[in-house]
């Protein structure tokens, strides 16, 4: 369903940022889990250094939120957008079209605040692969307001710098679907402020098996070497290959589940988990920076010691 930084060199980040205080979320049911788990420190990772000089995001970047700071900002957020039709339901409604409506209004904010903001990717879980066991009535309503989106924001994309790409399985999608996607990717191919990446019929268990399928290909053409396989070789495999920035700094769920639904299992291994109680309709700019804020105060550690 659908919506140049020049960073300084590393950060050791030990400030205090007041999170907003509209918005009610958290780490974890029980708060006390967050101080042990998440100090309230950054170690700034490996794709949070400074950008190159000719790096150009496109378009401007507007001032950010009091109490985020431009140099410890996510380059790729991703978001698993859950929870549209519990709020249609709370609202009285009989079906939860109104929801996945209602959600794609919430998108849309979040792509236009990830523009203003200079985050370079964003990577939504619109359709799970696994949804298709979900009523068809429901599947063909999602399918269809996805392409309705796609063809109303198309000028949007083109005039905001956004290039769109989707992952995932679509070999279930309506031909006019395919085709449609095939022309939004190719003619917002060349925008570089924001790279918007939308996973329909995605699985996460899937894009390795593929991956592996493709490079276990390449071993039989000759093309690979057994000892020539590792950890890179797969990622270049990997459906978000099509990304700078491939592998997600921040994760973001809402609607207070805490799982992540197979998705982006292998990107997500060092990647910052943030879990919203607020459906994703009720998800806006205040529940946003309080993701941020709550992200910027992570030690990112990759596996090293926290610095004293």
């Amino acid at each position: 369903m659908m919506q140049s930084l020049n960073f300084p060199p590393p950060i050791y980040n030990n400030y205090y940022i007041p999170t907003p205080q509209k918005a009610n979320h958290f780490l974890f049911r029980n708060r006390r889990d967050q101080t042990h788990r998440f100090p309230p420190l950054l170690l700034a990772a490996k794709h949070d250094l400074a950008l190159d000089d000719d790096e150009d995001i496109g378009g401007g970047v507007a001032p950010l939120p009091e109490g985020l700071r431009r140099e410890v900002m996510p380059r790729h957020v991703a978001v698993i957008m859950d929870g549209n039709a519990r709020w249609a339901r709370q609202r009285g409604f009989l079906e939860a079209s109104a929801g996945h409506e209602a959600g794609g209004r919430s998108l849309r904010e979040l792509v236009e605040l990830c523009c203003e903001w200079g985050i370079r990717v964003l990577t939504v879980f619109a359709f799970s692969y696994d949804n298709w066991t979900r009523p068809k009535v429901e599947v063909v309503f999602l399918i269809s307001l996805f392409e309705k989106m796609l063809r109303s924001e198309l000028d949007n994309f083109m005039r905001n710098g956004i290039r769109v790409s989707t992952i995932g399985d679509s070999s279930r999608l309506p031909e006019s679907l395919k085709k449609l996607l095939s022309d939004v990717e190719e003619k917002t191919r060349d925008n570089s402020r924001l790279h918007l990446i939308v996973a329909v019929s995605y699985s996460g268990k899937y894009d390795v098996v593929q991956a592996c399928r493709n490079i276990a290909q390449k071993v039989k053409d000759g093309a690979v070497q057994m000892e020539d396989i590792d950890e890179s070789l797969l990622e270049q495999e990997l459906e978000t290959n099509c990304a700078q920035y491939p592998c997600p700094d921040l994760l973001i769920r809402t609607s207070g589940e805490h799982r992540i639904s197979n998705f982006l299992l292998w990107q997500l291994a060092y990647t910052e988990l943030f879990f919203a109680e607020a459906l994703w309709p009720d998800f806006g700019k205040a529940e946003f920076i309080e993701a941020l804020a709550s992200y910027q105060q992570r030690q990112r550690r990759y596996g090293g010691r926290r610095r004293s």
